[in-house]
């Protein structure tokens, strides 16, 4: 471990961060992880052992902790306790690999001995609906903030933290790329609630046209920046597209099926245009400058191997 007086993080190396496990138990098999990874990701026992077994143990005690202080305050009050969800933020570019990493941690701390009710959703559904998106003329913004119904997914995360028994998410199709008409995932008192998306730490700068008075990342009990280099993200981004293009995309309701039309190096060369004209631009202009904001940072190498762990201190 590094600590740095000049950081507001402790930097861990891979081995310093794996010590941390100590016993914590490892509950998946490999044929589970296999079903949690993303298309295009390597995931390993070894991965979830030296990375996410750690990881798990460390918000094991920030969950314990939350509830004793909440209980401590509802004492104070007179009042009986409520169920208040711990709600986890995971963050970082498209391709990196931040739905996996949410994945497995659901599918972990879901298995601790306290039977924990673990509940996860993703921020795409509170995009704007593609007929929006087009009247507003942002398709070629699409997971910018401004595509986002940042009210509605405010207020989503505001009834989650009141208590409320049921509330509902909507849900979005990456077959059709659009959000699902009339469709809801509910969400029913989970004692953690994992929020997954590209701005889920960003703040009021973030919104400079539309300011709403508190932001998702103020209703965070802890956040994790999934984080890797640019030229490994872009690399990340075509190899799965090309993927896509063989596997999803050739459904004949993809929104992306034409592309299967075209010849390899023209697919190519069409995933590399849209990374560097739209997630490229967000990447340097929204989301890595939330970074700073992480409770924890997970640095991923080739293959997604974790290379190193920055924890704020």
């Amino acid at each position: 471990m590094d600590v740095s007086s000049q950081s507001p993080y402790m930097l861990f190396s891979r081995d310093k961060w794996a010590a941390l496990r100590q016993s914590e138990p490892m509950t998946l098999t490999q044929e589970e992880l296999e079903k949690l990874k993303g298309i295009n990701e390597e995931l390993s026992i070894e991965e979830v052992q030296d990375i996410y077994l750690p990881l798990t143990r460390l918000l094991s005690y920030y969950v314990n902790a939350t509830k004793t202080r909440q209980a401590a305050t509802m004492e104070f009050l007179n009042e009986k306790a409520l169920k208040i969800p711990f709600i986890i933020g995971v963050a970082g570019s498209v391709s990196v690999g931040k739905s996996t990493t949410a994945r497995v941690l659901q599918a972990l701390m879901s298995r601790w001995k306290e039977n924990s009710k673990v509940a996860l959703i993703t921020t795409d559904g509170f995009l704007y609906p593609n007929a929006i998106l087009e009247e507003k003329g942002l398709m070629l913004k699409k997971g910018f903030p401004q595509s986002y119904d940042i009210h509605k997914l405010l207020e989503f995360v505001s009834d989650i933290k009141s208590g409320k028994e049921e509330v509902k998410a909507p849900k979005y199709s990456h077959l059709i790329y659009d959000v699902v008409p009339n469709e809801y995932e509910i969400i029913k008192q989970p004692d953690i609630l994992i929020i997954e998306g590209l701005n889920v730490l960003q703040s009021g700068m973030d919104y400079p046209k539309s300011k709403p008075r508190v932001f998702l990342s103020d209703y965070l009990n802890f956040s994790i920046y999934v984080d890797a280099e640019e030229d490994m993200l872009e690399h990340w981004y075509i190899s799965r597209f090309m993927k896509f293009r063989n596997g999803a995309f050739t459904d004949p309701q993809s929104y992306f099926y034409n592309f299967t039309q075209l010849a390899e190096s023209n697919a190519i060369n069409m995933a590399k245009g849209i990374w560097r004209e739209i997630n490229r631009k967000n990447l340097r202009k929204n989301i890595l400058p939330t970074r700073e904001r992480a409770s924890l940072i997970l640095h991923k190498s080739e293959d997604h191997r974790v290379d190193y762990v920055r924890l704020r201190k």
